[in-house]
């Protein structure tokens, strides 16, 4: 009889099977138990590197959880359900699911999380951009998943993140197109003859974020002391289903065959004809009659340097006092049918103004104005930010008026003009290289007293004798 073998050391042996097996202790389950791993080879030499391998991962507090690993897909939905919908803004959580359901699972969810390769991510990576998939979509798709496997790895139950292993596509950043200062005053000129012209003043002039600028409410308004305070923002978020079956509540809307060419369902649609539904489809949140957290939604700012004050300029408040004064009228000839919301900018019954609708508004704004199509944000915050620029506001100021976290990003609003420029340097050249300086003549002589003489002087001293 063989002597007994010390705690926690490893055994290899060759099976009835053919096989080379190992056992290696690693521990105790949750439950207790003991978790005693296995592997197997065909050789022994291959067998003993898979059991040193797991001892090596063993003593350095590595290795992965005991059980079955789930599914990339498996993950994903535990990753967002359970743990990054604690810390996400609902926004966000909402643009997570939509890259996994799109994106993430039908290009690797079969694949076993412990068994995922960097080859499979790479793979993914250029299918979506053969399909039309902007560079800075795909590299989104990676942090989202990179951040699930770190989780995953953080907790044991892989060995290694493996998006850490691949590189994502490189992407250009989104030049900034701002007004000029005559498109800006173009454009508030076609807005003065709307009812939103305070809108777009407070956007345009102040450099507020769409969500910001709706949100506002008159109870984080001071206009005696000249101060906007952002404490919330308007957002539409996805209705979420508050039933307990989603797929059989959504039934009568699930469309899983494609839409034919000449549709005539969506032809109203701006994005076409939306996608086919998958098997397990839980979405139509909208139709649910226990639907919840969606619509327009008052929520807090990104960060708590959003929120922070900022002054208004003298030259508003006169223009804000007959906004609230005409506010105040409306709410007054409303009656019952007015929806009290305290904010600063509603519709003619109360309510917040609808994004879509202003973002629209903007774009016919543009139109009226002459100017080219750009982004909203061109025209609000990166707006904001160049003009401050043109007007010699130095760099922290501006960060402190647009609420960044760091200067780095206020340099990326701020674009340069190259009038500017062209000035800059001239000063520059004039500073090394001084223009010729232009020599003072002093007085000069008339043609009439250089070319007179002295002999006709005399003579016409003679004459007048």
């Amino acid at each position: 009889m063989s002597p007994r073998k010390p705690n926690m050391e490893s055994s290899i042996y060759l099976g009835s099977d053919g096989w080379w097996h190992g056992r290696v202790t690693m521990g105790v389950k949750s439950d207790g138990s003991p978790d005693r791993r296995h592997r197997r080879a065909r050789t022994e030499p291959e067998i003993k590197r898979k059991v040193k391998e797991l001892e090596r991962l063993r003593e350095q507090g590595r290795a992965p959880a005991a059980g079955r690993k789930p599914t990339v897909a498996a993950w994903m939905t535990t990753y967002l359900t359970d743990i990054a919908s604690l810390k996400l803004k609902p926004r966000s959580l909402d643009d997570y699911w939509s890259k996994t359901r799109n994106d993430i699972i039908p290009g690797v969810g079969a694949h076993r999380i412990d068994k995922l390769q960097p080859e499979h991510l790479e793979r993914m990576y250029r299918s979506m951009l053969d399909a039309g998939r902007a560079p800075s979509h795909v590299v989104k798709v990676h942090r989202i998943l990179s951040r699930a496997l770190k989780i995953a790895h953080r907790r044991r139950i892989i060995g290694e993140n493996v998006a850490t292993l691949v590189d994502p596509p490189s992407i250009d950043e989104t030049e900034a197109n701002p007004f000029t200062k005559e498109e800006a005053k173009a454009f508030l000129e076609a807005a003065s003859r709307r009812p939103t012209f305070m809108r777009w003043i407070v956007g345009v002039g102040m450099g507020f974020r769409q969500g910001e600028t709706l949100g506002l409410r008159w109870s984080y308004v001071d206009l005696e002391a000249e101060l906007f305070r952002p404490e919330w923002q308007l957002q539409r978020l996805t209705w979420r289903h508050g039933c307990a079956d989603p797929h059989a509540c959504g039934r009568r809307l699930h469309r899983f065959e494609p839409c034919a060419s000449d549709c005539a369902t969506h032809r109203g649609y701006k994005r076409g004809c939306p996608k086919p539904c998958t098997k397990a489809c839980v979405k139509h949140a909208s139709a649910c009659p226990d639907r919840k957290e969606g619509g327009l939604v008052f929520t807090r700012p990104k960060t708590r340097k959003s929120r922070n004050a900022v002054p208004i300029p003298p030259v508003f408040v006169p223009f804000l006092h007959d906004h609230q004064a005409r506010q105040d009228a409306l709410r007054a000839a409303g009656g019952e049918l007015w929806e009290e919301h305290d904010v600063v900018f509603s519709r003619p019954d109360g309510r917040p103004l609808d994004p879509r609708a202003d973002y629209e508004e903007f774009k016919e704004l543009l139109k009226e104005a002459g100017i080219d199509d750009r982004r909203l944000y061109d025209g609000s915050r990166h707006t904001a930010g160049t003009i401050l620029n043109e007007l010699g506001v130095d760099m922290p100021t501006i960060m402190e008026i647009l609420r960044h976290t760091q200067i780095s990003q206020t340099r990326r609003y701020v674009k340069g003009r190259s009038h500017l420029s062209k000035d800059a340097m001239r000063r520059m050249g004039e500073f090394f290289v001084p223009p010729p300086s232009t020599p003072d003549p002093g007085p000069s002589e008339t043609r009439t007293e250089t070319a007179d003489t002295r002999a006709a002087r005399a003579q016409r001293r003679r004459r007048i004798r």
